[in-house]
C-alpha cells in the first residue's frame, strides 16, 4: 500500500467512527452536517440538518420515525412519491441529479432490482452519494447488483447484504469489488430480513481486497 492509501484509509477509519447505525438502513452520520438516512424505528429524538431517504416503502420512508428528527430547518432530500407523505423542507430528485444542500454535495444514483420485483427500475428509487469531510459515503438504497455501479466512485460504501428483496451477501461483494470503496460497510439485515450471518459473509469474502466494517447496532 502506498503512503497516499494508507493515508486515504486513515481518513476513512476516522470518518466512519462518526458513522451510527441505528438498524436497518439508518445510519446518522456527524460531520459538518448531521445526516440521517432512511430513517425507521427512531429510538429518541433528535435534529438532523439532512434526511436522505431512498424510497417510499415503509420501512424507508416513515413519516412517524422523521417527525422525531425534524426540525424546523431539517432539509429532507427524497423521490417523488416519498415527497407527498412528507411536510416541511423537502426537495425532490431523481437518478442523476446533483445538488447542495447546507454546503454538503450529494449525487444521485439509480437503486432498483434485476432479478425481483420489489424495486423497479421503473419507479426512479434511488441511492446516494455524499460527501462529510471529504469523505463520499455511498448509501445503496434497497437494490441489486447493477451495472451503474462500476462508475460509483465512494470512500466508504453502505450496502445491503441480506437478499430476498435486495442484493446477496455474494452479491454484494460483487457491488463492493465494483465501486472500490477503502471501506464497506453492511446493512439492510437483522431487522426485517437477513441475520447477522449476511454480514459476515460478506466480510469474509472480502478479506484481503476491501476493509470492512461491521458495526454494532446503537
Amino acid at each position: 500500500m502506498s503512503k497516499t492509501a494508507g493515508a486515504e484509509e486513515v481518513l476513512s477509519m476516522s470518518t466512519v467512527k462518526d458513522i451510527h447505525w441505528l438498524g436497518h438502513d439508518t445510519f446518522k452520520i456527524a460531520g459538518e452536517r448531521t445526516i440521517y438516512t432512511d430513517p425507521f424505528k427512531i429510538k429518541k429524538k433528535d435534529k438532523a440538518d439532512i434526511i436522505l431517504i431512498t424510497h417510499e416503502h415503509f420501512d424507508h420512508c416513515s413519516p412517524e420515525d422523521i417527525k422525531m428528527i425534524q426540525a424546523q430547518d431539517t432539509v429532507i432530500v427524497t423521490t417523488a412519491d416519498c415527497a407527498k407523505k412528507l411536510q416541511g423542507k423537502v426537495k425532490t430528485v431523481k437518478p442523476g441529479d446533483k445538488l447542495t444542500v447546507d454546503g454538503v454535495e450529494i449525487e444521485v444514483v439509480p437503486a432498483y432490482n434485476t432479478n425481483k420485483q420489489f424495486h423497479p427500475k421503473e419507479q426512479a428509487w434511488v441511492g446516494f452519494i455524499f460527501t462529510v469531510r471529504g469523505q463520499r459515503i455511498y448509501i445503496a438504497g434497497d437494490t441489486d447488483y447493477i451495472p451503474e455501479m462500476k462508475t460509483f466512485r465512494a470512500d466508504i460504501a453502505l450496502l445491503p447484504v441480506s437478499g430476498t428483496y435486495v442484493m446477496t451477501a455474494d452479491e454484494a461483494v460483487k457491488a463492493a469489488l465494483d465501486i472500490k470503496p477503502k471501506i464497506a460497510i453492511p446493512m439492510h439485515y437483522d431487522s426485517i430480513v437477513g441475520t447477522k450471518n449476511d454480514a459476515k459473509k460478506f466480510a469474509d469474502a472480502l478479506k484481503g481486497k476491501i476493509e470492512v466494517v461491521i458495526l454494532e447496532e446503537e
